[in-house]
C-alpha cells in the first residue's frame, strides 16, 4: 500500500525504477495480483482492513499467468498485518 502526493508523483514512480522493472515480472511471479486506487482529501494512511476492504469492493485483478482459483473474484486470504515500517518520502509533502 502507498500514499502520494498527487497523481503526477504516483504515475512518475509507476513508470521509473525499481517499480517499472518489476511489475512485468509480477505476471510471471503471481498467482494473485490486484489494484485499486483512490483518492482521499487527507494523507492518512486506511488500516490494511480498511484497504484489504476497498480493494475487494472496487478493485480489479491484475494480469497473473499461473492464477489461483481465488483470483478473478478477489477471494483470496486477506493480507496477513505486521507492524508498518515507516518510509521517508524522497522529497518533503507540501
Amino acid at each position: 500500500m502507498t500514499l502520494w502526493h498527487d497523481q503526477t508523483d504516483m504515475r512518475r514512480y509507476m513508470a521509473n525504477g525499481r517499480h517499472r522493472a518489476a511489475m512485468p515480472k509480477l505476471f510471471h511471479w503471481c498467482d494473485e495480483a490486484s489494484v485499486v486506487h483512490w483518492t482521499q482529501p487527507d494523507t492518512t494512511l486506511p488500516s490494511w482492513r480498511a484497504a484489504d476492504a476497498r480493494m475487494r469492493a472496487e478493485g480489479r485483478p491484475s494480469k497473473v499467468r499461473y492464477a489461483s482459483t481465488s483470483h478473478a473474484s478477489l477471494a483470496y486470504p486477506p493480507p496477513r498485518i505486521a507492524a508498518p515500517v515507516p518510509l521517508n518520502p524522497l522529497r518533503p509533502l507540501a
